[in-house]
């Protein structure tokens, strides 16, 4: 059968270690082998005194500035786990322990490429049981003001995006893809995250950004890019949105059958999208692949 069809871990341990964007903290990262159905859960190593393991769910959201942040009933939480969770689900990774010894995962450069690597390096192990995508059945939307992130019906998986910024290094980017681990390695994987120059003055100033460089972002000031190798695409900006939405909407546990359709969305705008998902279970429901169990499981 596929390998689609059955849920999937590591073959063995990655290691990594970085600085995290907004603590500027060095570090150490372990993602681990997991067993069949426990999904994605972070563990804090360095917190000894309460419970450490942060499981990911759509309801384990809790902060969404700059970042995805999940966390536990003991207050123990991860941030910035956006790239690795998009890697992940890409790359067919359905159950892992993440270890790490401080509050955020590191940036690395600013794209999924290095975890890509990173779990290219560790393999990957089929798990004797089924794999459950998230069918979507009828749309369904989050709008707030101009911006909106969209899910409907579709055969595949398939992602656009649309963003607008005054800026002339930006402007206005669209990008719409059928999305698979061959597409996102192609064609998103390598996008770095982005910010303004005058905006990074002002989080460094409210004590984030810390460990922002343009070593691991894309900086803009005015209309020019500050990045003196310039951009890795024309259109990086909007597919950096769009690797962003796959980390986002992989906290729901499961690869999405549909399309997803983002409009100046964000973390905050695409969690509220995974929360209006899960309030409405006849838009969806779980399915699988293999032809015995292809039914609502």
């Amino acid at each position: 059968m596929r390998a689609q069809e059955y849920q999937h871990t590591l073959q063995g341990p990655a290691i990594f270690a970085g600085v995290g964007v907004h603590t500027g903290e060095y570090i150490r990262v372990a993602v681990r082998p997991a067993p069949a159905g426990s999904g994605v859960v972070f563990v804090r190593t360095d917190v000894a005194d309460r419970d450490n393991r942060v499981p990911v769910s759509g309801e384990a959201v809790t902060k969404t500035q700059l970042g995805t942040v999940v966390e536990n009933a003991a207050g123990v939480s991860v941030s910035t786990i956006e790239h690795l969770m998009a890697a992940l689900v890409m790359l067919g990774v359905d159950n892992a322990t993440v270890e790490l010894d401080g509050p955020e995962m590191p940036i690395m450069d600013g794209s999924a490429e290095p975890f890509v690597q990173i779990l290219d390096r560790a393999g990957r192990r089929r798990q004797d049981a089924v794999r459950r995508y998230i069918e979507i059945l009828e749309p369904i939307a989050f709008v707030d003001g101009d911006k909106s992130a969209t899910l409907k019906p579709s055969d595949e998986f398939e992602i656009a995006f649309e963003i607008r910024f005054p800026s002339a290094a930006i402007g206005r980017q669209y990008v719409d893809l059928p999305m698979d681990e061959r597409a996102f390695r192609s064609e998103l994987a390598d996008c770095r995250t982005f910010g303004f120059l005058h905006e990074v003055e002002a989080l460094r100033a409210m004590g984030l950004a810390r460990g922002g460089s343009m070593e691991n972002a894309v900086v803009i000031e005015g209309d020019r890019i500050l990045n003196p190798e310039g951009l890795r695409r024309p259109d990086e900006f909007v597919r950096h949105k769009a690797l962003d939405a796959i980390g986002d909407l992989y906290v729901l546990g499961a690869p999405i059958l549909g399309r997803f359709e983002g409009v100046l969305a964000g973390h905050a705008v695409n969690n509220q999208l995974v929360r209006a998902l899960l309030a409405s279970p006849k838009s969806w429901r779980y399915r699988t692949l293999v032809p015995e169990f292809a039914e609502a499981v």
